[in-house]
């Protein structure tokens, strides 16, 4: 009994030890996260996005950006890296380009260039005959660890989120691990680049952002609205601001829509003026009861990958007005389509973006 007792005891001592003291990866930072509003208001439940019909994608998943080109075809990114085309029913799928990296966000150019935002490997551009050619990876000596987002103005300019310049895809095991490694820091390292083809300058829009997530343009080209994935928010910021630090209050940036209910992802621009934003979880009590309390986010990372508090499935895109009016929420409260990123509206159909569902969802209108 007393051997047993004697084992017992070493072994409560190891795994305190190992608890308290096993390294990660995060220096997590004490914030003050929101109450979470729930399913209210404008959020109320429903099941507007229930019942999706699907495009199959064989053996591909992860639509995680879905573009309607002006050559017709429906252009989506998926996991194995491959950008996939096909018509807007779906069929004659084939792979247009794989850049050896990650691609998530895309857009395409005045002259018909596929815009690529890869995690892996930078902002790129793909000709309509699949060339690939790399324009940035760097901010001068800086590198772009986690490119996500882009948009295309119409002077030519680029825009992209660089998510986070602590936790970069290539390094921390995929796009997902590192996004969960930057937001349970919260270190706010993200920010917003501007690339010129003109002059092939790469420079920073705005920082301090928390996992920095979709980008959209207003119709003007005058303002980025910006998706910030950890605080639940999406901001207004001035094209012209230069290196700003949205910590610090300027007239150059304003939260849009704070406290949302789950992760905002990507942002669309939809018809009629509308911008859609995906929700790709949504909030879970255990992550904002742990926001000032550092030990616990780190705590968190040494147990089991299955005890970690990843919030459950819940389908939800919603379409807000540059002011700020929420104009459309569609809800699955069942979460049949996992992780709903955004929506590409065209006139007869809402496509639904995924990061890992089988398919492509989709609505009639």
């Amino acid at each position: 009994m007393r051997k047993a007792a004697w084992v017992l005891g070493v072994v409560l001592l190891v795994l305190v030890a190992y608890l308290g003291l096993w390294p990660v990866p995060i220096e997590p930072v004490s914030w003050n996260a929101p109450a979470a509003p729930g399913y209210a208001g404008p959020h109320a439940v429903n099941n507007r996005l229930a019942g999706l019909q699907v495009i199959s994608l064989g053996s591909e998943e992860g639509p995680e950006h879905i573009v309607l080109a002006k050559d017709g075809k429906l252009y989506t990114t998926v996991v194995s890296g491959n950008i996939l085309r096909m018509n807007p029913d779906g069929s004659a799928q084939e792979v247009f380009a794989n850049t050896g990296g990650r691609v998530l966000g895309f857009d395409f150019d005045a002259a018909g260039n596929l815009i690529a935002a890869d995690a892996v490997k930078g902002l790129l551009s793909i000709t309509p005959d699949k060339k690939i050619t790399a324009l940035t990876d760097k901010v001068g000596d800086d590198p772009i660890r986690y490119a996500d987002a882009v948009v295309v103005a119409a002077n030519g300019k680029i825009y992209l989120s660089d998510a986070s310049t602590r936790f970069a895809p290539a390094r921390w095991g995929g796009t997902f691990e590192a996004s969960v490694l930057d937001i349970l820091e919260q270190s706010s390292t993200g920010r917003i680049l501007e690339y010129d083809p003109a002059s092939q300058a790469t420079r920073v829009v705005a920082k301090g952002l928390s996992f920095a997530n979709g980008v959209a343009l207003s119709q003007d080209g005058k303002t980025l609205f910006v998706a910030e994935t950890g605080k639940y928010r999406v901001w207004k910021i001035s094209v012209d601001a230069s290196n700003l630090d949205v910590a610090q209050p300027s007239p150059q940036a304003r939260v849009l829509l704070d406290n949302l209910p789950g992760y905002p992802d990507n942002l669309m621009r939809g018809l009629d003026g509308k911008i859609w934003l995906g929700l790709a979880k949504p909030r879970n009590p255990a992550i904002d009861n742990m926001a000032g309390k550092p030990f616990l986010r780190k705590l968190t990372l040494r147990l089991p990958r299955a005890l970690w508090p990843i919030p459950k499935s819940y389908g939800h895109v919603m379409a807000f007005t540059e002011d700020g009016k929420i104009v459309a929420d569609l809800q699955d409260p069942a979460g049949a389509y996992p992780e709903t990123t955004a929506v590409t509206e065209t006139p007869g159909k809402l496509y639904i973006q995924s990061l890992h569902a089988k398919g492509v969802g989709w609505l009639p209108k």
